[in-house]
């Protein structure tokens, strides 16, 4: 393999730190000082901006106007999203219209495609299942009746719902296969009233954003509206874990560069505190961290872009990339905190605010135990050696 990025994905990244240039991670409320959500809607300026930039059909064919990249791309511009905490459905859209491209229907693609890379409707996934610690897919349960399908079931914790037009919704058929359902959920974002028996319930993040749990009674959606095809789900479920990794290595190079910057000015007993042994190798752990979250990243991402086979199947690679990145990510603003002090918890600083969303990102689609778990599955089922 190669981790040598091609002159296109460098120029993805390229254009995403110029967008994203200027975004403050303050510009809502503090969740510590907010009993609810801290803000009704996404950053819609800055998602236009993303449109514009066409850094929301990066995945998408030339036919249908995007760039033709891979989940490369995608991983390197959500990593600098993730620094200023952008607070845009960048990982669930891009997923969502990806998997669409890929699996969906020639008439679905056409419907969709082009409009969604440009930013509207708006695209999230329901991956979380009922609970957040259970299978998504067997959430909800799914059967064909004519022309329709008709959905039973809980999503909760649905990212960005109440700004989007569709919700990618896995279920489980009585024959025991995996579909995707798209989904008009009816809120703000929604085009037009919604599918009948579909009702959202306010949730709030530790991040302190807004979420929706997806509430499914008989709600009849299209048959052209269905992704049937085999490996759908668990591809969109692979590429959103591998995105989440990507989302967590940004977040923990920002905050460590954050402590680096605080210690090398903090003065304690005359030295900067940056000077000390004790903190240096603090430091320097989690930079190791950071590194190991990276290699991992760029392994789970390079199988899912080249198709690769492998030892393991591709989601052994994203088990591992998810694995290093929760754990890393929580390493990191914890030591951050530690060595900022009192200081690290103060409102008016943005470092608490990059610890909330450290643990919405490590727990995100299964904490580290979660994907421990899934690893050791994989490997009884295909023994090395």
């Amino acid at each position: 393999m190669d981790f040598t990025f091609t002159e296109e994905q460098l120029a993805a990244a390229e254009a995403a730190r110029g967008v994203l240039a200027g975004v403050a991670p303050d510009a809502v409320p503090s969740p510590a000082l907010t009993s609810g959500a801290v803000s009704e809607h996404f950053d819609r300026e800055l998602w236009d901006r993303l449109a514009q930039a066409d850094l929301l059909s990066l995945l998408l064919g030339e036919e249908y106007g995007g760039a033709g990249l891979d989940a490369i791309a995608l991983c390197l511009v959500l990593r600098e999203s993730a620094k200023v905490l952008a607070r845009v459905p960048l990982l669930e859209h891009s997923a969502a219209l990806a998997t669409v491209q890929r699996y969906g229907s020639a008439e679905l693609r056409d419907r969709l495609a082009a409009r969604a890379g440009r930013g509207e409707p708006v695209l999230t996934v329901a991956a979380s299942g009922r609970t957040g610690h259970d299978p998504a897919e067997l959430a909800v349960t799914a059967r064909r009746d004519g022309g329709t399908w008709v959905l039973d079931g809980v999503q909760t914790a649905v990212p960005w719902v109440y700004d989007a037009a569709l919700v990618v919704v896995p279920a489980r058929t009585e024959a025991d296969r995996s579909v995707l359902a798209l989904v008009a959920p009816g809120g703000e974002g929604a085009e037009g009233s919604g599918s009948a028996g579909v009702t959202v319930a306010e949730q709030v993040s530790t991040s302190g954003e807004r979420l929706g749990e997806l509430r499914l009674e008989s709600a009849r959606v299209a048959a052209r509206d269905v992704v049937a095809a085999d490996g759908a789900w668990e591809w969109l479920r692979e590429l959103l874990v591998t995105g989440t990794c990507a989302l967590a290595l940004g977040l923990g190079e920002r905050v460590l560069r954050m402590t680096g910057e605080y210690a090398g000015r903090r003065e304690q007993f005359g030295h900067p505190i940056a000077t000390f042994q004790a903190v240096a190798v603090q430091a320097a752990d989690r930079y190791i961290d950071l590194r190991a979250m990276e290699a991992t990243l760029w392994q789970a991402a390079w199988r899912i872009a080249s198709g690769a086979s492998g030892a393991l199947p591709a989601a052994g690679d994203v088990a591992v990339a998810k694995i290093w990145a929760a754990d890393g990510v929580r390493r990191v603003v914890q030591t951050a905190q530690h060595l900022h002090g009192g200081f690290g918890a103060d409102t008016e600083y943005a470092l608490h605010r990059y610890h909330a969303w450290a643990k919405q990102i490590e727990l995100a689609l299964g904490g580290a135990g979660v994907h421990e778990e899934a690893l050791g599955d994989l490997l009884a089922a295909h023994p090395l050696g």
